[in-house]
């Protein structure tokens, strides 16, 4: 199997067919990451299409410093961030941003996105480019221009937070579970009550 490195050095030299190996490879996973950004499905094709045409036209000046990869998702990011501008510069004064559609998801997928509202906006980030993009602690820290330490203490106080905000939602649905007192608690009780 070529690598991504080397199909994009091949595309710059001119084979479409390089390119098209590259779109094949990289449409799913990029779609993916607009989808769960977005609120609409076809804004994120929309952005899709506009990564690639993006890599199209910076074919030239191209250069191999990063993973074709992280090259990817930076275009990405870009476009995201100039897609959260115009939404916020195209926005009435004193309304609110829209929330994200669920698409009748089930309640844990709900949970788990209001969750992720929760988090600070870098660590949701590191966060989904991690789970959902399945980046390594390289690859976002290149992509974020961060030392790779930082992405890992970000992340891991990321995945610590999300397990408190879902935390409570699994004892609301198990009444018995929320009910429930350990032993260990209980004698301590039993004891201060005593005293």
């Amino acid at each position: 199997m070529i690598t991504d490195e080397a199909l994009m050095l091949e595309f710059q030299g001119g084979s479409r067919q390089a390119f098209e190996q590259l779109f094949v490879r990289y449409r799913g996973p990029l779609y993916g990451y607009f989808r769960r950004r977005l609120n609409g499905d076809q804004r994120a094709e929309d952005l899709t299409q506009e990564t690639f045409l993006a890599v199209i036209r910076a074919a030239a000046r191209y250069e191999p410093r990063a993973l074709v990869r992280t090259y990817l998702y930076g275009i990405a990011m870009n476009l995201l961030a100039a897609e959260a501008r115009k939404r916020f510069r195209d926005l009435p004064p004193g309304q609110p941003a829209p929330e994200p559609t669920t698409h009748d998801a089930p309640d844990a997928a709900v949970w788990v996105r209001q969750a992720l509202e929760k988090l600070d906006e870098s660590e949701r980030e590191i966060l989904m480019l991690r789970e959902y993009e399945q980046l390594n602690y390289a690859e976002i820290a290149d992509l974020l221009e961060l030392p790779i330490n930082t992405v890992r203490s970000r992340l891991f106080r990321a995945r610590m937070a999300m397990k408190g905000y879902l935390e409570p939602e699994r004892q609301r649905d198990d009444p018995v579970a929320s009910c429930e007192v350990p032993e260990k608690l209980r004698l301590t009780r039993a004891e201060g009550e005593a005293i």
